[in-house]
């Protein structure tokens, strides 16, 4: 059983002179708590980002220890492919019609995301 009488005690404790708190301690912590920034990165991303780094300096490494002749064939032979496609009219034809399309379809039809904020912003009747 708790005989004790804790009124003086209590009453000693809060007659103790307390010191002031350091100028803009609230706002300290408040700035490291509430208002902290959001870290710049998520974890899963800085795991993605380390592993294609990982392949990255992987693949570096084979290719300038021994690979290096098939790795610049290789590049020729992806470069010639790509130029020997590229020049051929019908090819580039379609890849201008398809810009074209994407174009006409974002900026003349109703589906634009550059829509006029305006229109957005427009004030409701009362319900």
């Amino acid at each position: 059983m708790n005989n004790y009488d804790d009124d003086a005690l209590d009453r000693a404790l809060f007659a103790l002179p307390l010191e002031e708190p350091p100028a803009g301690l609230r706002a300290a912590i408040l700035t490291s708590t509430i208002y902290a920034p959001a870290p710049a990165f998520a974890p899963w991303e800085v795991a993605g980002l380390g592993a294609i780094l990982a392949l990255m300096v992987w693949l570096a490494i084979n290719v300038f220890s021994d690979g290096g002749h098939l790795f610049q064939q290789s590049v020729q032979t992806i470069g010639f492919s790509l130029g020997h496609t590229l020049s051929d009219f019908s090819i580039l034809w379609w890849v201008a019609l398809g810009g074209a399309t994407a174009i006409w379809m974002q900026f003349f039809t109703g589906t634009s995301s550059f829509a006029p904020v305006s229109r957005k912003a427009q004030s409701r009747p009362n319900r």
